[in-house]
């Protein structure tokens, strides 16, 4: 009885690990790994094995803002069987990552703003154990990195980034919400364009890129901001000049105006080399989160950065 008791309080229970094989990913690969559980001093019946993908940053809805974490995928590893007394039992698994994860590692340098992490639940007897939770680190596709890319090449410096829980018009999206990354444009469109906005939406075939300029602040009227969309595949991706592309659009969107705008779809066009020079994304990255330059995020350094990463995957298993 003592120790029935004492399980109900969680003590000589079950416990459960989850040990990811490669916790560094793309969009569209698959995460692998091993759920661990010990029955402790008794039998227990596992209802379930729940795995969490969860999202924590500021989050975007209408016209509010808050720091919250959101569920973007779950995926039951196995369900209805029983681990014996001190019994260890392994659960392996292969999950296949969406196609529109977040973000939050570009050239090996974490990004403010988004941390992800894959939660682990064990159902026992209706009751539901959070169990642990495990970083996350999803790297740019080799398509998103061109755009990335071109971006540094062009002079923006990274802003921030967030999560808006939205679905964008014209586009079907598997999740509920998509990742806005925000640049500071160039210093060639001072007092034309204040920051730029980037989105991607990939899926097997290919790739959005989503664009909007914000005028705000400069010599146009509040909310006239402009959008762009490209969509190309993968393949394509990598091959497209991404610099020309995107100067074209941004050389539109400052010449003509507030005329501009209402979610424009560009066409394709012919290939080029893409064009060198300028810092690329690492350095773009680098002055945002060492605070160098007009990239710097809101005062925040690295060590703040760490910390704010740290307290996600600690703090959480209240």
């Amino acid at each position: 009885m003592f120790k029935k008791m004492l399980r109900a309080f969680g003590i000589g229970g079950p416990t459960v690990d989850t040990v990811l094989s490669e916790p560094h990913v793309y969009p569209g690969s698959t995460l692998s790994g091993e759920v661990r559980i010990a029955a402790g001093d008794g039998e227990v019946d596992i209802e379930r094995v729940t795995l969490r993908f969860e999202a924590r940053s500021e989050l975007e809805r209408g016209d509010e803002q808050h720091d919250a974490t959101v569920e973007f995928l779950h995926a039951i590893v196995a369900e209805n069987f029983r681990v014996e007394a001190n019994e260890h039992k392994v659960i392996p698994f292969a999950i296949p990552v969406p196609w529109e994860t977040p973000l939050n590692v570009v050239d090996g340098q974490q990004l403010p703003g988004v941390q992800l992490g894959v939660r682990t639940e064990l159902a026992v007897a209706k009751s539901v154990d959070k169990g642990d939770l495990d970083g996350l680190f999803v790297a740019p596709l080799p398509s998103q990195s061109r755009v990335l890319d071109a971006f540094g090449a062009l002079g923006f410096q990274f802003k921030s980034t967030d999560l808006e829980i939205a679905q964008l018009a014209g586009i079907e999206q598997q999740l509920p919400m998509f990742q806005e990354i925000e640049f500071y444009a160039p210093h060639q469109y001072e007092g034309r364009i204040n920051e730029v906005e980037l989105t991607f939406v990939a899926d097997a075939e290919g790739l959005h890129v989503v664009l909007e300029a914000d005028r705000r602040g400069g010599l146009f009227r509040s909310g006239e901001d402009a959008f762009g969309r490209f969509h190309r595949t993968h393949a394509e991706a990598e091959q497209v000049d991404w610099v020309a592309e995107l100067t074209r659009w941004l050389d539109e969107v400052a010449q003509r105006g507030g005329l501009f705008g209402g979610g424009h779809e560009h066409g394709h066009h012919e290939h080029h080399e893409e064009q060198r020079g300028g810092p690329g994304w690492g350095g773009v990255a680098a002055g945002a989160a060492l605070g160098v330059g007009a990239g710097i995020v809101g005062g925040m350094v690295v060590g703040e950065v760490m910390d704010e990463a740290g307290d996600f995957f600690e703090g959480d298993e209240d």
